[in-house]
């Protein structure tokens, strides 16, 4: 089953289940599917890989927000955000850990032969496409900032 139809008959769950948080937040992860399948250009189809970054984007995007309103003292809103943002993660791919980054990083460094801060270009280019979707761009970013510095 495909990404698409698993959110559609997760959404029909969660209004069995009376579970109100899934709910919004799947009808919101839909409205997005539904906006890039009827996009110019896209022949009315939605690939998993394309589902699968509009639900990055989308987490991302909760947890700017939540830092936001936690930096504001409003702890409730932070919290909402955050709860929408674990639903969507169940439809992503396991991150990966601190060591398996790194290890993964450390093999696509010795890949393309960085030695310094200057090489950063090269390796994040390949680095965010092996690790697309197992780790978020600013661990990586800060993890190869780290390893080449």
């Amino acid at each position: 089953m495909d990404l698409f139809n698993r959110v559609s008959e997760d959404i029909k769950n969660a209004m069995k289940a009376k579970d109100k948080v899934a709910l919004e937040t799947l009808r919101n992860v839909k409205k997005f599917f539904i906006e890039a399948k009827t996009a110019a250009g896209a022949n009315d189809t939605l690939t998993d890989d394309a589902a699968l970054k509009i639900i990055q984007k989308l987490v991302k995007q909760g947890k700017d927000a939540a830092e936001i309103y936690m930096g504001q003292g409003r702890q409730d809103l932070a919290d909402a955000e955050l709860a929408q943002v674990k639903v969507m993660e169940a439809y992503l791919p396991k991150q990966l850990s601190a060591e398996e980054l790194e290890a993964a990083l450390k093999e696509i460094i010795a890949e393309v032969g960085a030695t310094s801060g200057k090489d950063m270009g090269k390796v994040m280019g390949v680095a965010s496409k092996k690790l697309a979707g197992l780790a978020e761009g600013r661990a990586i970013s800060a993890k190869v900032k780290e390893l080449l510095g």
